[in-house]
């Protein structure tokens, strides 16, 4: 794949130690990332239309964790909030996410994710990100989330609380985000677990058109303000889950701001088109 000058340029402006090799500490590769980076340059800008909101309130250097919603059956949501900090974002930074432990068993994937810097998400890898001043991200609901229905898409399911956590044992500020319109890229009407079983995947989203093949719809991400908690991550449980409801509750009020704004485009661009239609 061709690599583009634009992520020429903003790789070469990341925050990252890479040596004589194009390698940095964590095992990524330069030439890994500018291959795939172009890769996701063509989804974000060209087959979805991706837009993002709040990138100011990611911090410009030092650890962060970018918290938010599952929302699709496929992975339309991490490559979104990758691309739009890696591409959209004042200077550039690089977002790491936590893959799914199943993902290792594919073939040629894991070396991709690692090399990227998608790793398993395992505590310890966790905490290595954040003491190297890396942004982190994490969606609470797992797999659960990927597997919303196409009806309960903006919907929240349980989430865990081991990423507070982290978050207080590493003292890393929480970036709540909101991710819109993956369910419509992904309309899932069923999940077929069975079959996800027998290959080797939590399940395989089954949409009106069959396969689970995102369409190319307008996707949003809204991140807001950065929680910070003050704790070591050992406070009892009730402790750690008024602050994993509060974080759940910001992303909530982002969601529901998202399906306003949307809703009011939407509405707009029908009144357009009726009017042209009038004349």
């Amino acid at each position: 794949m061709v690599v583009s000058d634009e992520v020429i340029e903003r790789l070469e402006r990341l925050d990252i130690r890479f040596n004589e090799y194009g390698i940095d500490p964590l095992g990524i590769s330069r030439e890994y990332l500018a291959h795939a980076l172009s890769a996701i340059e063509f989804m974000h800008r060209r087959y979805f239309s991706a837009h993002a909101h709040g990138l100011e309130h990611i911090p410009d250097r030092g650890r962060a964790m970018l918290v938010g919603n599952h929302s699709g059956g496929v992975a339309v949501d991490g490559l979104t909030v990758l691309a739009s900090v890696f591409f959209d974002k004042e200077p550039p930074r690089l977002v790491h996410g936590m893959a799914e432990k199943f993902l290792n068993n594919v073939p040629f994937v894991s070396q991709w994710l690692c090399r990227t810097g998608q790793f398993t998400g395992l505590p310890g890898t966790a905490e290595r990100m954040l003491e190297d001043e890396r942004l982190l991200l994490v969606f609470p609901e797992g797999a659960r989330g990927t597997a919303k229905l196409f009806r309960d898409r903006y919907s929240l399911v349980h989430f865990g609380t081991g990423f507070v956590r982290l978050a207080l044992k590493m003292r890393a500020p929480i970036v709540p985000f909101a991710f819109l319109g993956g369910g419509e890229a992904v309309p899932t009407i069923f999940n077929l677990v069975r079959l996800g079983k027998l290959l080797g995947v939590p399940y395989i989203p089954l949409t009106p058109y069959l396969l689970p093949i995102p369409l190319p719809v307008r996707v949003d991400v809204y991140f807001g303000e950065p929680l910070v908690f003050q704790g070591t991550g050992t406070e009892p449980d009730s402790v750690v889950a008024g602050y994993v409801d509060q974080v759940k509750e910001r992303i909530a009020g982002l969601i529901a701001k998202g399906q306003e704004e949307r809703a009011a485009l939407s509405w707009g661009r029908r009144s357009l088109s009726a009017g042209r239609k009038d004349r």
